[in-house]
């Protein structure tokens, strides 16, 4: 996935919907975006679309094609959320995510052509940490670190790596800084 600074904000903006409502499914229908110019990826990009969904939901994505085809133009909704809603760095303990009991992961979905990125309030807020680092420092690394070659994000399901994950769902979500 590539993000510019204002795609960034409301990708943060709808991450922070995602953390605050439990009984929301959020769909960003990025499917049609154009990639950005240049040599941005190692691999051949794959257009999907984003729905970010909490868990206690219990949204079965097997029934994301029959609910895509009833949605229509949709009317435009303003929400407003907290700039700060995600915790500082310092304050994610990350050592609490090795141990078996620890459910605050991220899961990750495909079904018709879109990513379902699962997961509780815990987990959204936590990864949205770093989308908020996407936001605040990716537009001036480049500057500073001109050898580096991009910024980026990568969300994961746990700290364990997984070969197959279902429905051949990307094992990480890596959202790319692209300055278009």
């Amino acid at each position: 996935m590539y993000a510019d600074r204002g795609s960034a904000v409301q990708l943060a903006a709808v991450w922070t919907l995602a953390a605050r409502s439990a009984r929301s499914l959020v769909y960003l229908p990025i499917r049609a975006n154009p990639f950005p110019d240049g040599d941005v990826s190692d691999g051949e990009p794959v257009s999907l679309g984003l729905v970010l969904v909490h868990h206690s939901l219990q949204f079965p994505t097997t029934s994301w094609k029959q609910v895509q085809a009833r949605l229509g133009a949709g009317k435009p909704h303003t929400a407003t959320t907290p700039d700060h809603d995600f915790p500082a760095e310092t304050a994610i303990d990350y050592q609490r995510r090795q141990y078996r009991a620890y459910r605050d992961h991220l899961r990750f979905g495909i079904a018709a052509h879109t990513l379902f990125v699962v997961g509780n309030s815990t987990a959204f807020r936590e990864h949205g940490t770093a989308l908020r680092g996407l936001v605040d420092q990716a537009p001036s690394h480049l500057h500073r670190y001109p050898d580096a070659g991009h910024f980026c994000v990568k969300l994961g399901p746990g700290p364990w790596p997984r070969a197959r994950t279902r429905r051949h769902a990307p094992a990480r979500l890596h959202i790319q800084y692209c300055t278009v």
